[in-house]
C-alpha cells in the first residue's frame, strides 16, 4: 500500500515562488543588501521545535540579521510557504513595526502574546491566523520551503495588527529600500 497516496499526487502541486512577497513587482525591485541568519543555514532543515502545531513546539526561531540600511525607519518580516498544493504560498507570519537597530529577534519573539518594541504588530496569515504559525506541510508531499523575507522601508508602515498580506503589500508598496531573506526547508514523511 502506498503512504500518503493523496500527498503523492500532488506532489507537483505547488503554489509557486513567484508567488511570495519577494517577488512582488513593488518588491522585487529593491537591492537584497540585509543578510538574514538563525539557527539553521540557508536552504536547510528548520528544527523540529519550530514545526507548528501537533508536529514540534511552534516556537519562532531566533533571527538576526545585518546590512539593513541606516536610512530605514522599519522592518517588515512576511514567512511563506511557496510549496504548499494552493493557488498562494501560506503565510506563516506576518509583522511589521520591527525596529531596524535591533539586530535581531530572540526565540518566540513571534508568538501572539509577544512584543517585540513599540510599534511591533502581528498580522493576520493564511487562514486568519495570527502569529507565528511553525512548518507543519502534508505528510508525504515532499519538501517544503519556508521563506523568511526581511523588508527594510523608508517610512513607516501604519500598518495595525490585523493586517492581511494584501494590505502590507499595498503599504509598504514604494518604500522598500532594501530586502534579506532566509530560506529553511522542513518535510514529513
Amino acid at each position: 500500500m502506498i503512504k500518503h497516496p493523496i500527498a503523492r499526487l500532488l506532489r507537483p502541486v505547488r503554489a509557486g515562488i513567484s508567488k511570495i512577497a519577494w517577488h512582488h513587482s513593488a518588491n522585487a525591485v529593491a537591492p537584497e543588501l540585509i543578510t538574514v541568519t538563525s539557527t539553521f543555514a540557508e536552504g536547510a532543515a528548520i528544527p523540529r521545535r519550530h514545526a507548528g502545531k501537533g508536529v514540534g513546539a511552534d516556537v519562532s526561531p531566533a533571527l538576526h540579521w545585518s546590512g539593513v540600511p541606516a536610512a530605514a525607519v522599519e522592518l517588515v518580516l512576511i514567512i511563506e510557504d511557496p510549496d504548499a498544493p494552493l493557488p498562494r504560498p501560506i503565510v506563516h507570519g506576518l509583522f511589521s513595526g520591527i525596529d531596524p537597530s535591533a539586530g535581531g529577534i530572540p526565540e518566540g519573539a513571534l508568538a501572539l502574546e509577544y512584543s517585540a518594541g513599540p510599534g511591533f504588530t502581528i498580522g493576520v496569515g493564511s487562514f486568519t491566523r495570527r502569529g507565528y504559525a511553525g512548518p507543519r506541510p502534508i505528510p508525504g508531499h515532499g519538501p517544503h520551503r519556508y521563506i523568511f523575507q526581511l523588508f527594510a522601508l523608508d517610512a513607516p508602515s501604519g500598518l495595525g495588527g490585523a493586517a492581511t498580506l494584501a494590505e502590507t503589500l499595498a503599504a509598504i508598496d514604494g518604500h522598500v529600500i532594501a530586502r534579506g531573506k532566509l530560506t529553511g526547508t522542513y518535510e514529513r514523511d
